[in-house]
């Protein structure tokens, strides 16, 4: 019997990427858990919907997307958190490097086999 797909929650301030992720996640063969515009919403919904997976934007008004990531990592460990910016990577800050994040993802990357890569990751993750 094979286990139940990854559920993601996608977190972006912008509705047009939150309405890509959603078809790159059913793409992927995988749950949408929920979505959440800010990193407040975010941080309310792992809690809540416990998914596997977060997609986090990194800038987002609020406490964005490090903030965010650095409070679920310590209240949900299991959580898998991804962050996700139009940012290039030797731009990511220390802060962002060090946040509890599992991978980081530029949005130009962001496709179907790349989410159920970081999907498995989450995976085992809860398991281990």
């Amino acid at each position: 019997m094979s286990a139940p797909p990854a559920r993601v929650l996608v977190v972006d301030d912008h509705a047009a990427f939150r309405a890509a992720a959603r078809a790159v996640i059913r793409a992927a063969g995988l749950q949408l858990a929920g979505e959440a515009a800010s990193g407040e919403e975010a941080v309310a919904a792992a809690g809540s919907l416990l998914p596997d997976l977060v997609l986090m934007d990194v800038n987002m008004p609020g406490i964005g997307g490090i903030e965010a990531t650095r409070r679920i990592a310590r209240a949900h460990p299991r959580q898998a958190v991804a962050l996700i910016s139009s940012d290039a990577p030797e731009t990511l800050s220390a802060a962002a490097r060090s946040c509890g994040a599992v991978a980081w993802m530029a949005k130009e990357d962001f496709s179907a086999a790349a989410v159920a890569e970081l999907a498995r990751s989450a995976g085992r993750r809860r398991r281990g």
